[in-house]
Protein backbone atom coordinates (compact mmCIF):
# COMPACT_ATOMS: atom_id res chain seq x y z
CA UNK A 1 0.00 0.00 0.00
CA UNK A 2 1.26 3.37 -1.19
CA UNK A 3 1.90 6.13 1.71
CA UNK A 4 0.52 9.20 0.62
CA UNK A 5 2.30 13.07 1.66
CA UNK A 6 -0.28 14.85 4.31
CA UNK A 7 -0.20 17.73 2.24
CA UNK A 8 -1.30 18.48 -1.67
CA UNK A 9 -0.56 21.36 -3.62
CA UNK A 10 -2.64 20.88 -6.82
CA UNK A 11 -2.06 21.91 -9.91
CA UNK A 12 -2.13 25.78 -10.96
CA UNK A 13 -5.66 26.73 -11.88
CA UNK A 14 -6.85 28.71 -14.80
CA UNK A 15 -7.40 31.54 -12.69
CA UNK A 16 -4.58 31.08 -11.27
CA UNK A 17 -3.25 30.30 -7.63
CA UNK A 18 -3.42 26.32 -6.22
CA UNK A 19 -5.54 24.50 -4.68
CA UNK A 20 -3.70 22.60 -1.37
CA UNK A 21 -4.96 19.91 0.99
CA UNK A 22 -3.98 18.39 3.80
CA UNK A 23 -4.66 14.94 5.36
CA UNK A 24 -7.46 14.98 2.66
CA UNK A 25 -9.37 18.80 3.12
CA UNK A 26 -9.25 21.64 1.75
CA UNK A 27 -6.84 24.08 2.88
CA UNK A 28 -7.86 27.02 0.53
CA UNK A 29 -6.44 28.32 -2.70
CA UNK A 30 -2.43 29.09 -2.61
CA UNK A 31 -1.09 31.75 -4.69
CA UNK A 32 2.28 31.48 -3.88
CA UNK A 33 4.88 29.73 -0.79
CA UNK A 34 3.47 32.34 1.62
CA UNK A 35 -0.08 31.09 1.38
CA UNK A 36 1.11 27.30 1.30
CA UNK A 37 2.97 28.02 4.62
CA UNK A 38 0.15 30.05 6.31
CA UNK A 39 -2.08 26.89 5.69
CA UNK A 40 0.47 24.88 6.94
CA UNK A 41 0.91 26.93 9.75
CA UNK A 42 -2.76 26.95 10.60
CA UNK A 43 -2.74 23.08 10.44
CA UNK A 44 -0.14 23.05 13.07
CA UNK A 45 3.34 22.72 11.36
CA UNK A 46 5.69 25.34 12.00
CA UNK A 47 6.57 26.96 8.78
CA UNK A 48 10.22 27.47 9.70
CA UNK A 49 10.68 23.89 9.90
CA UNK A 50 8.90 22.88 6.56
CA UNK A 51 10.91 22.14 3.48
CA UNK A 52 9.60 22.67 0.31
CA UNK A 53 11.16 19.66 -1.09
CA UNK A 54 10.05 17.18 1.29
CA UNK A 55 8.28 14.34 -0.30
CA UNK A 56 7.10 12.45 2.64
CA UNK A 57 4.97 16.25 3.74
CA UNK A 58 4.19 17.30 0.31
CA UNK A 59 3.18 16.38 -2.94
CA UNK A 60 3.24 18.77 -5.56
CA UNK A 61 1.10 17.84 -8.72
CA UNK A 62 1.77 20.12 -11.78
CA UNK A 63 4.73 21.86 -11.20
CA UNK A 64 6.87 22.68 -7.93
CA UNK A 65 6.77 25.29 -5.76
CA UNK A 66 7.99 28.11 -8.48
CA UNK A 67 5.13 26.99 -10.55
CA UNK A 68 1.94 29.05 -9.05
CA UNK A 69 -0.01 30.21 -12.62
Amino acid sequence: MAVHPPVVVHPPSPSGGRRVTIHGQIAGLAHGVPDLLEFLRRAGLDPEEVRLDDRALIEWRGGGPAEWV
